[in-house]
């Protein structure tokens, strides 16, 4: 059956494009490397981070985790930055999920303690879809977070991603389902802060 419309954004368009770098209100989003797995090792171990993306990591794995990526890039399933500042690993922020033929993506990130309390994400989140929609011609990035993460929440609404509704018992969580609330930016919305590429 032959589909009455082309893809919004047609196949090969992100394996084609470097991976760039990212500047994001005073930050910079790079590609991954393998030097920065204690950073990703100290993520994985706090707390927070731990409760609301689910999982820890080994050693092993956050080296496996970092490889991982260039491969998802080629394969235009995802993409993951380290967000620095003054060139420490403060944060990372990923496209998790990448469907170019509908135009979408969907947003992860977290902090790390140290640099909470001085709107990284929301810095980062902002830089990162601009680059989505000026570079990859992207219609459409979105979040969910569970409804009790009232920081994550803050994140979104500071980036101007609207809140669109509640997706009841959607996430899976170590203390049950969380009902998860939805946030997204449009190509057509307004920008949610001072961006631009890096290079």
């Amino acid at each position: 059956m032959p589909l009455l419309m082309g893809p919004a954004v047609p196949p090969g368009s992100l394996a084609a494009l470097p991976q760039p770098r990212i500047t994001a209100d005073g930050l910079q989003l790079r590609p991954w490397q393998p030097a920065d797995r204690a950073s990703v090792l100290a993520g994985y171990a706090d707390p927070a981070i731990r409760r609301w993306h689910c999982r820890s990591m080994t050693d092993g794995e956050a080296a496996e985790w970092i490889a991982g990526w260039p491969h998802r890039w080629r394969a235009e399933t995802g993409a993951g930055w380290a967000v620095t500042d003054a060139g420490r690993v403060v944060g990372q922020i990923s496209l998790r999920r990448i469907v170019l033929a509908e135009g979408l993506a969907e947003v992860s990130y977290w902090v790390l303690p140290a640099a909470r309390g001085r709107r990284v994400a929301p810095r980062a989140l902002s830089g990162l879809a601009a680059w989505c929609f000026r570079a990859l011609r992207l219609h459409r990035v979105e979040l969910c977070h569970s409804t009790v993460n009232v920081a994550s929440c803050r994140v979104a609404q500071r980036a101007g991603f609207a809140a669109e509704g509640t997706k009841r018992g959607e996430g899976h969580h170590a203390d049950g389902w969380h009902d998860m609330h939805l946030h997204a930016r449009l190509d057509s919305d307004e920008a949610g802060g001072p961006t631009g590429p890096a290079g």
